[in-house]
């Protein structure tokens, strides 16, 4: 099989800012995991309260299985938290529930990258794992069939890099309410918000990396198909 190092020079920088993500993550969690909140409050409770304050008792919450798998179901209205953030009165808890707390705030209130991400979630998960595959079988064929196939598969991975990108205002947006929301409604205070911000910042740098990941891919089979065209 054909190995170009250039795919490399794309691949490496986004993958390492990934792992240092993914460390920086586990490691802010691991650390406010162990720090009890002044008030007392689980992750549970803190996302019951923020959900009740901002006028959505239908939204269930809910234990689920998986370390930091925490996350809200816009089609079921259910915030879904990992057992340890579900059941434990910690910084890190409260700050990863209030986080998926506020995108059910998002949801309530009709905002539009949010709405935008659901709508491409069928495209992502097509494009994400096809697009590659039909773009190498593509390269790996001569004339205009081989082409178009090309083609093909980096307009259906562009569906992938733009998804990650939609991703970012939505988490963010949600991180910044849930800050806020932690201070005024008493769960946290002013002190404690440094460790939700460890947290939360360390947690938004996975989605940085991600969409740095995608594009990057995006770029190299955009510049390999400039190769092929010259």
């Amino acid at each position: 099989m054909y190995f170009d190092p250039l795919y490399f020079v794309f691949a490496l920088p986004p993958m390492l800012l990934g792992l240092w993500a993914q460390f920086r993550v586990k490691s802010a969690f691991k650390k406010y995991s162990q720090v009890r909140t002044n008030s007392g409050i689980n992750g549970a409770q803190a996302a019951r309260k923020l959900l009740e304050r901002g006028g959505l008792a239908n939204v269930t919450v809910e234990a689920t299985r998986g370390m930091l798998s925490d996350h809200y179901d816009p089609r079921h209205k259910a915030l879904r938290l990992s057992e340890e953030v579900y059941s434990l009165p910690s910084i890190a808890s409260v700050g990863v529930a209030a986080h998926e707390a506020g995108h059910a705030l998002q949801d309530k209130t009709g905002y539009m990258p949010l709405q935008l991400r659901s709508l491409m979630v069928p495209a992502v998960s097509i494009g994400s794992n096809l697009g590659p595959i039909i773009f190498m079988v593509g390269m790996f064929m001569a004339g205009t069939l081989g082409t178009s196939l090309a083609w093909a598969g980096i307009i259906l991975f562009a569906a992938t890099a733009l998804f990650a990108l939609v991703t970012l205002p939505v988490e963010f947006d949600a991180s910044r309410r849930a800050k806020e929301l932690l201070v005024s409604q008493g769960i946290v205070s002013p002190a404690e918000m440094q460790g939700v911000n460890a947290v939360l910042n360390a947690a938004a740098l996975t989605y940085v990396a991600a969409a740095a990941q995608a594009i990057m891919q995006l770029v190299y089979f955009l510049t390999v198909m400039n190769r092929r065209d010259s």
